[in-house]
């Protein structure tokens, strides 16, 4: 038998760096998302859908955001699962049990609610733990499988968690977190045969039959994996064997991050090339992570460099820990000329720019550079 693993859809996520425009599309992306993966799951003879977790960004989501998605479920030939995660808990404020939602909810929709097993049909179950708050007192996952019985004979049994597994990330709160030595016992007692977890937006295998799909669109730079969403098959006979896992791109958007090195025009010119070579411009948020030092007139060129990406990409960020000098040289100023007030005004911020005020520096610096940059479309 399979089924399609998937996560972290986080629908109605906004990102502070996108305008309105790309916004709407970035949105759109997480909703076409949803029909992909429907038509992938009737395409490899899923029987089943189950997202681990945090399917709406908040709790708050609009009618319409809700509508939309669920309209992309309804009329899939499989029943979809859905664990409330971190991000929209079952609490009393839960989008679960609003009006919105059962509204919009098709007949192939279950919300994973408790810790009962729930049929997908006579031998293979769903059993989730759900988030009932942002702040868990204990591992939710933890505290499921403690309570479960061994599955009953020919039943494939799969658990659906959501959270920071403790081998993965020590840092995470030590209450909540999951703890796979829990998790490896409950398998090998055959309570559950797979573990398919949400929270990572990188896709992971923690150990074997324990999963991260993975979001299905990234969502930020840190992800190493994400845009993915897995196929797992499990063989029936045998459901304590390993399953096979395959793995699936489905992203239309990616994070570039760029790193670069900048002492002069070339460098500058071989960043424009970089970034002109970047596939699918619209839908690609590029961070910049830059060192270097620059004069006058070639910080003037990487700013039409990077006035141009802005205009292709779907946004331009700069890394905190981007470090780029801009330094003048007399090739800077030598063809302007300048004379009498504005030449000595020159002088004073080129000796405030070379100065020990860091902060007084760099604000003559991008003045100077403000100078050479409207100079030069001036000529």
């Amino acid at each position: 038998m399979r089924f399609l693993h998937t996560a972290d859809w986080q629908l109605g996520m906004g990102r502070r760096f996108l305008d309105r425009e790309r916004q709407g599309q970035f949105d759109a992306a997480r909703r076409d998302v949803l029909g992909t993966l429907g038509r992938l799951a009737v395409s490899e003879g899923c029987e089943a859908i189950v997202v681990s977790g945090d399917v709406f960004e908040t709790n708050a989501e609009s009618a319409r955001t809700v509508r939309q998605a669920m309209e992309k479920l309804r009329g899939l030939p499989l029943k979809v699962f859905l664990l409330p995660g971190n991000h929209d808990p079952l609490n009393a404020a839960s989008i679960w049990d609003s009006e919105r939602f059962g509204e919009a909810c098709p007949e192939n929709v279950v919300v994973l609610r408790g810790g009962e097993p729930v049929a997908v049909r006579p031998g293979f179950e769903m059993v989730g733990a759900p988030w009932r708050s942002k702040r868990p007192t204990s591992d939710l996952l933890g505290d499921l499988l403690t309570s479960l019985e061994p599955a009953p004979p020919g039943v494939v049994r799969v658990a659906v968690g959501h959270g920071a597994v403790d081998a993965l990330a020590p840092q995470a709160d030590p209450v909540s977190v999951i703890r796979l030595a829990a998790v490896r016992a409950a398998l090998a007692a055959g309570k559950v045969h797979y573990v398919a977890l949400g929270d990572r937006h990188s896709t992971t295998e923690v150990a074997p039959r324990v999963w991260y799909s993975g979001a299905p669109e990234p969502t930020a730079f840190v992800e190493t994996d994400p845009g993915n969403v897995l196929v797992v098959e499990i063989d029936e006979s045998d459901p304590a064997r390993p399953p096979v896992v395959t793995s699936h791109r489905v992203a239309t958007w990616r994070f570039a991050s760029v790193e670069w090195e900048l002492r002069g025009a070339s460098d500058v010119e071989r960043l424009s090339e970089h970034l002109a070579a970047l596939p699918d411009k619209e839908r690609t948020i590029v961070k910049l992570r830059l060192g270097g030092m620059l004069s006058m007139t070639d910080k003037a060129a990487y700013e039409a460099v990077r006035r141009s990406a802005e205009d292709l990409f779907a946004a331009v960020v700069d890394s905190s820990r981007s470090r780029l000098e801009v330094r003048p040289d007399d090739g800077d100023f030598s063809a302007l000329g300048l004379s009498g007030f504005a030449a000595r005004a020159v002088e004073d911020l080129r000796e405030t720019a070379a100065g020990s005020d860091l902060d007084a520096a760099r604000r003559a610096s991008d003045a100077l550079a403000l100078l050479v940059a409207l100079t030069g479309r001036a000529s």
